[in-house]
């Protein structure tokens, strides 16, 4: 069982308020509610990942909570929000405490479906990205541990269940789909061998992807994998594909926190004393904080067009508006920072 965290937005209580008075007069949505599967997705990772599992499978209505580039760890459901999701039949997360506020939106909405938790058969990490490297970067600097115990700190507080960030592995996406895959056919037997056979083939795709990953990153030496960015969201990416992060501009988990004066310095010399030669933005966060740690340590930020989709995927249109366009967009910026040029994509996934 994993553990939930509360937060009580007043927006919940008035729209619990506003569903139980409007009751009477939603014969209408419950009439539909009989016609097929209803879906509903939190975050815009799992809802990607459950959209191609369904595909244009009979009946089923997928609904996706947090939209492009809102955070998942601030977001606010809207009485609409739900509304859907007292209506839904299957609710599909992230877990490992992503959504903090979704214990107080079930208990508003009223949900009694089934849901399917996307951290089911995952190794979740406990510590941030960076923690080995702050041990190494102390030899040079005495106040180092002292920085890495409370970035490790902020982390946890934030999220004590782990780092939610699951998604950044493909390995791990691939057993999410899995699971999601598990959990459609269990609600909807009539849909299930549409669902094994859109899973099978977005699997493919997904396995294409991680192998052109590694075989890009395996061409840069393991000294010169050096990553810095907007916050601590890419412990399980890195761990993958064995590059050394370095630092977070935010060190924690949730991409709400802000950094204190003591931790942009301690960035920004573990920056000059490991020769990293970029600062990532991400998409979804303000970029003036990374621009201003790549300023004063000499290098490279990427932001705008060029940030990464980490914590959200991007709007409609955008590189980053679905998850496999996300990761190739990511790793790309990656390797080029690195001073890579990137193999032609395989047919998969052109």
């Amino acid at each position: 069982m994993h553990k939930r965290y509360f937060a009580v937005p007043a927006l919940l209580a008035s729209a619990a308020l506003a569903l139980s008075g409007c009751s009477a007069g939603t014969t209408a949505s419950a009439d539909s509610a009989d016609a097929g599967l209803k879906v509903v997705a939190t975050t815009t990772q799992v809802a990607d990942f459950a959209r191609n599992v369904i595909g244009d499978a009979s009946g089923v209505d997928l609904t996706q909570l947090i939209q492009p580039n809102q955070s998942a760890h601030s977001y606010d459901p809207s009485a609409a929000d739900l509304t859907a999701l007292g209506a839904a039949d299957v609710l599909v997360i992230n877990g490992v405490g992503l959504e903090e506020w979704l214990d107080d939106a079930i208990a508003a909405s009223g949900f009694d479906g089934v849901t399917i938790d996307a951290d089911e058969g995952i190794t979740i990490s406990e510590v941030g990205a960076g923690e080995d490297h702050s041990e190494e970067v102390a030899e040079e600097d005495d106040h180092a541990d002292e920085e890495a115990d409370a970035h490790a700190g902020e982390a946890e507080d934030a999220h004590d269940g782990g780092d939610p960030h699951i998604w950044t592995d493909v390995h791990n996406a691939e057993t999410i789909v899995q699971t999601i895959t598990d959990g459609l056919v269990a609600a909807d037997s009539d849909n299930a061998a549409d669902f094994e056979a859109n899973a099978a083939a977005y699997s493919a795709q997904l396995s294409a992807l991680d192998d052109w990953i590694r075989t890009n990153v395996e061409t840069v030496p393991e000294s010169d994998r050096l990553l810095v960015s907007n916050h601590d969201a890419l412990g399980y990416f890195t761990a993958a594909y064995h590059i050394d992060y370095v630092g977070s501009v935010i060190p924690s988990f949730d991409d709400n926190a802000e950094p204190s004066a003591a931790e942009i310095d301690s960035l920004v010399a573990a920056i000059t004393a490991t020769g990293v030669t970029a600062v990532f933005s991400e998409a979804s966060l303000s970029p003036k904080t990374a621009e201003t740690i790549a300023t004063e340590a000499g290098v490279t930020v990427y932001s705008g067009d060029d940030a990464l989709y980490v914590d959200s995927l991007g709007p409609d249109g955008s590189a980053g508006d679905t998850y496999i366009k996300a990761q190739l967009h990511n790793s790309t910026l990656m390797l080029e920072s690195w001073g890579v040029t990137p193999s032609a994509l395989p047919a998969e996934l052109q």
